[in-house]
């Protein structure tokens, strides 16, 4: 049965705002904000001043409140926001990635403790529902891998880039003028946003939570000319793409990494903002699923399909995580990658177990060979302060 639901709103940046309008002209649901919280007083806003509130607490104490509808940046705010609603009973819509990939364990024992529900779709794909389907539909043991862009930003960066002979500096400008990016860009660019993601869909894909610093993770921001002559000349396109890999029957791992793409890959096409997750079986083969990964409205519906998700008085199961054998995260798995440098330093750093191909030259050189993750996983930190770029090459 469908409940009326009573919205205390956290955030009222690009996506509060959307939602807000998406809200209104939606005949979907019952459902109305009631309350929104923010921090800035003097910012003007579209809104009357009696829809705001400073103190967090007028809502999360707020007893005519029965859903809390989370959008804001900072990832600890938002954990200390959702844990109090939780404990208060307070059903919560969260579209933080970067602290559920934290704290994700914890808050589905609590939600489980208390009989709230805590919905998140929003968070992982943009608009795709990614987590609904793999619950719903892929809930048996038989899911192998998952792949994916999950980034937006980065994945219109290189749409410039590839389509458009844009330079980097360039596209991300154009980037964070339309919003798609921000200020600053590295939580897009360095894979962390995308990091954030897999590890929330790994925990409903293969019922097995991972700490994101124990995950491997690279972006594009060190990408050069010749990393991308190297792409083009080779029929490649370059994608910043999420990998989930069932090893065997108890372990998988799973990366963020720029990865080589070959035109009939399905995400060699995923360009500008969109989103594209390949999710591979072992009898139903590849399912891909497509949509917006950035910008207010596409994310905004998405917390709007969670919000009526809601009403309906929906929760997670985390079947794999109930039903099935915990998995065993590995990062020993090795794996084939493109590497461009420009000191023999910085190349000493990697240890490779072979290399199949090498190229020295006045401006750089590059090798292509194979890797353990474990090894890349020791120079997470360092490696985007050097004069590097690395890609996945298997395809």
């Amino acid at each position: 049965m469908r409940q009326k639901l009573n919205i205390g709103l956290f955030g009222y940046g690009v996506v509060g705002e959307s939602l807000y309008h998406v809200l209104k002209h939606s005949k979907t649901v019952d459902a109305s904000v009631c309350k929104i919280c923010v921090k800035d007083k003097d910012k003007k806003r579209s809104l009357t001043q009696d829809k705001f509130t400073y103190d967090k607490e007028d809502i999360i104490n707020n007893k005519d409140i029965n859903l809390v509808v989370e959008l804001i940046d900072d990832a600890d705010e938002a954990y200390d926001i959702v844990k109090s609603c939780l404990e208060n009973q307070k059903s919560v819509v969260s579209g933080n990635k970067k602290m559920l990939a934290h704290h994700l364990n914890e808050l589905i024992e609590l939600q489980e403790q208390t009989g709230a529900s805590l919905l998140y779709d929003a968070s992982a794909c943009g608009s795709i529902p990614i987590i609904r389907n793999i619950e719903e539909y892929y809930d048996n043991d038989l899911l192998k891998s998952v792949t994916g862009i999950l980034n937006g930003s980065s994945n219109y960066i290189l749409s410039k880039i590839f389509n458009e002979n844009s330079d980097y500096d360039s596209a991300l400008k154009k980037a964070q003028q339309l919003g798609f990016a921000e200020s600053n860009p590295s939580l897009d660019v360095d894979g962390f946003d995308s990091l954030y993601k897999l590890i929330i869909i790994a925990t409903h894909a293969l019922g097995t939570f991972v700490n994101p610093d124990k995950v491997f993770n690279y972006g594009i921001s060190n990408i050069q000319e010749s990393d991308i002559r190297f792409a083009t000349e080779k029929g490649f396109k370059i994608k910043l793409v999420a990998q989930l890999i069932k090893l065997d029957d108890n372990s998988f791992t799973m990366f963020v990494i720029p990865r080589l793409v070959k035109p009939e890959k399905y995400i060699y096409n995923v360009e500008d903002e969109y989103n594209g997750v390949v999710i591979q079986g072992e009898f139903y083969d590849k399912q891909f699923m497509f949509g917006k990964g950035a910008g207010g409205f596409p994310t905004g519906s998405a917390v709007l399909s969670d919000i009526t998700a809601c009403s309906h008085n929906y929760k997670y199961e985390y079947k794999k995580q109930k039903y099935f054998k915990q998995l065993e995260y590995r990062a020993d798995h090795e794996i084939e990658i493109y590497l461009r440098y420009n000191s023999i330093v910085d190349f000493s750093l990697f240890e490779f177990s072979c290399i199949s191909e090498k190229y020295s030259g006045k401006d750089y050189s590059y090798v292509i060979g194979k890797i353990k993750l474990s090894n890349l996983l020791k120079l997470k930190v360092v490696l985007p302060k050097l004069n590097i770029f690395l890609c996945y090459i298997r395809n």
